[in-house]
């Protein structure tokens, strides 16, 4: 469900304050993230890199109050749920959006995550899950990145995670991740701590199946 909610009423009131009108209230934080175990997860369950980390990142921020609070057009919106949004590669050769519902069950989001994706490729028609706070994320696997920095546009302010292709050496498997998020929902402490509980929740997702 999604409740509109008075700033002033809430404690991101500051923060709304200095940053609503800002032109750039965007702000995106770089980590490299150990993903060892999540490769090593995913030769064990057969699920898929791209989903396993979607549900990470679903799974952190499910336990910060910070993703279910964001602004739009000028408002604040409280949700109680929230959803990943992938970008699908459709029949066509061009791309689609496709919002995926978290569950803290592994299983159930892969589940969800393989029918959506593939409805949304086979219709070529972009789904969105308007009731839910959705973290959007794009994962250009094609190629090793350093850092990535997202167009900005008012019409979307909803916090993003993009990252490129892992790299592999003798010991470990590292990613280079990107967050961008708006600063009326969070400041720089606590997405530096959403970064910091993702890397655990990583580390911990074997138990997970």
């Amino acid at each position: 469900m999604k409740t509109e909610i008075q700033p002033q009423e809430s404690n991101r009131a500051e923060a709304f304050s200095l940053w609503m009108s800002s032109p750039m209230p965007m702000v995106t934080l770089v980590k490299t993230l150990d993903v060892s175990r999540l490769v090593k997860v995913g030769r064990k369950s057969g699920i898929k890199f791209t989903p396993l980390m979607c549900w990470c990142i679903g799974k952190t921020a499910n336990k910060m109050e910070e993703f279910f609070v964001l602004p739009e057009k000028g408002k604040l919106f409280r949700y109680d749920r929230i959803a990943i949004n992938v970008i699908v590669t459709n029949r066509n050769g061009g791309i689609n959006s496709c919002d995926i519902p978290f569950s803290d069950d592994l299983k159930r989001f892969n589940q969800d995550y393989l029918e959506l994706t593939t409805k949304t490729a086979n219709n070529c028609e972009s789904s969105f899950l308007e009731d839910h706070m959705v973290i959007g994320t794009s994962a250009m696997i094609q190629t090793e990145l350093d850092c990535i920095v997202n167009q900005y546009t008012d019409l979307f302010c909803n916090p993003m995670v993009m990252w490129g292709k892992y790299r592999k050496s003798l010991f470990k498997t590292t990613l280079p991740v990107s967050f961008q998020f708006h600063h009326v929902q969070m400041d720089g402490g606590q997405a530096a701590r959403f970064l910091d509980n993702l890397q655990k929740e990583i580390n911990a997702t074997e138990k997970s199946l």
